[in-house]
């Protein structure tokens, strides 16, 4: 297969401004974060006419603050959104909707042992970093797959996202979280005979995009 994905985190969600673990609880874009997708829609729709392409399908997240980014960038790009349910962010279990102190004081053994081993570790009631990427990468590979030379763009989630990132590049998912996805951020990545390169990583949205 030959072609590119244009891989593309959510913009900031309402209550972002706390750092929480939001996981699967399906909370909205704030006002800012829609205000990121934007730019992060027109520096896509710029790069792709320098480029000559238009990409064929957009995939995203069937959750709000995923799916709501993925409507603003398909306005941009003339695609409606295809929800592909397995790209939804990790479930949290017990953790979802709180902040890292207060799951550092309710939780310390768990969020001890998250820390030192997120790879297989999973919080009271949620998925761990391996049953995430057992659920994301299959659908990743036939989207992948279904390349022709052309582009596709998938827009997720930061965990998700990693997952995706480290995969294919053969990384291992024990050093997923020294992979930044900023907000509304964008990745390229490249298939050449099925070979990935990783064009750009992490570029975010710049207040005078």
């Amino acid at each position: 297969m030959d072609g590119i994905i244009y891989l593309i985190r959510h913009g900031m969600a309402e209550g972002d401004e706390k750092r929480r673990y939001k996981g699967s609880l399906d909370v909205p874009l704030s006002q800012e974060g829609a205000g990121q997708v934007r730019r992060t829609a027109a520096f896509l729709k710029g790069s792709l006419g320098r480029a000559g392409l238009e990409p064929r399908a957009l995939y995203c997240s069937r959750l709000k603050r995923a799916h709501l980014s993925a409507d603003i960038i398909g306005q941009a790009l003339g695609l409606k959104p295809q929800v592909k349910e397995p790209l939804r962010e990790r479930d949290f279990g017990a953790w979802e909707g709180m902040t890292f102190d207060e799951i550092g004081h309710a939780y310390p053994d768990d969020f001890g042992a998250w820390a030192g081993d997120p790879l297989n570790f999973s919080p009271i009631g949620g998925e761990s970093t391996l049953e995430v990427r057992d659920r994301v990468m299959p659908v990743v590979t036939e989207i992948g797959r279904g390349l022709d030379g052309d582009a596709v763009v998938v827009v997720a989630h930061g965990g998700v996202n990693r997952i995706v990132l480290a995969e294919l590049m053969g990384l291992s998912l024990a050093n997923i979280f020294r992979i930044e996805q900023d907000n509304a951020c964008l990745n390229i990545i490249e298939f050449h005979d099925g070979f990935p390169v990783l064009r750009l990583i992490n570029r975010a949205p710049e207040a005078d995009d």
